[in-house]
């Protein structure tokens, strides 16, 4: 269990927030906007009004003892900027900040954010791939080549194991789970039997993807 604050409640904020409290964490959400407080309230630690791009603020907040301090303040890039460097200055342990641009990231990075994340970017991408292919049901990029795909289980694997198909050797994919309704299987043997009503939870290239329904 982590204690996160969340700067900014506009899309993005509202859902790591929320994602986060889910998740089992302590989550502190800060925003100007009383309505938008009133509005996370109920599904976060606690909240409240505040303007984090002034030092006083986050000194009352004590931003040192939280674990993650996530930026999101999109509208304003110049508050964002301020806000990631206070956080720093005021002794924040990981600061994660949301950019729009590979710029704005530069800049962040340079201002003592730890991590970057674009939140449109990403989820563009995501939405991309998992739409324009009818056999990806879910998609994670790890790097510019390796992603974790969740897939349908290939029909004519049905009744064979992992070690019949030679999964790695053969079709380059490295299987971390299995999903069957709402049971998931970590790391199966060799030995599993594939059936048709799972999912697979796979790690490799979107070529050998593309292959494996070919």
């Amino acid at each position: 269990m982590k204690s996160v604050l969340v700067i900014g409640l506009g899309r993005f904020g509202t859902y790591i927030a929320r994602k986060f409290t889910e998740l089992g964490n302590h989550v502190m959400a800060i925003d100007t906007d009383e309505e938008k407080i009133n509005e996370i309230l109920p599904y976060v630690t606690n909240a409240q009004i505040g303007d984090a791009s002034k030092p006083s603020v986050l000194e009352a907040i004590g931003v040192d003892n939280f674990d993650i301090c996530v930026v999101s303040v999109g509208e304003n890039f110049q508050s964002s900027l301020e806000t990631t460097s206070l956080l720093k200055e005021a002794g924040a342990k990981f600061v994660l900040s949301r950019a729009s641009t590979e710029i704005q990231a530069k800049f962040l990075l340079r201002n003592g954010a730890d991590d970057v994340v674009f939140a449109e970017k990403e989820m563009a991408e995501r939405l991309a791939v998992k739409f324009s292919a009818d056999n990806i049901f879910d998609y994670i990029q790890l790097t510019p080549e390796y992603a974790i795909y969740e897939i349908p289980t290939p029909k004519s694997w049905e009744g064979k194991t992992i070690r019949d198909k030679g999964v790695r050797a053969k079709y380059n994919l490295n299987i971390l789970a299995v999903k069957r309704g709402g049971t998931l299987i970590p790391l199966p043997s060799a030995d599993h039997v594939f059936n048709c009503a799972e999912r697979m939870i796979v790690m490799c290239r979107k070529a050998d993807i593309e292959k494996l329904n070919h």
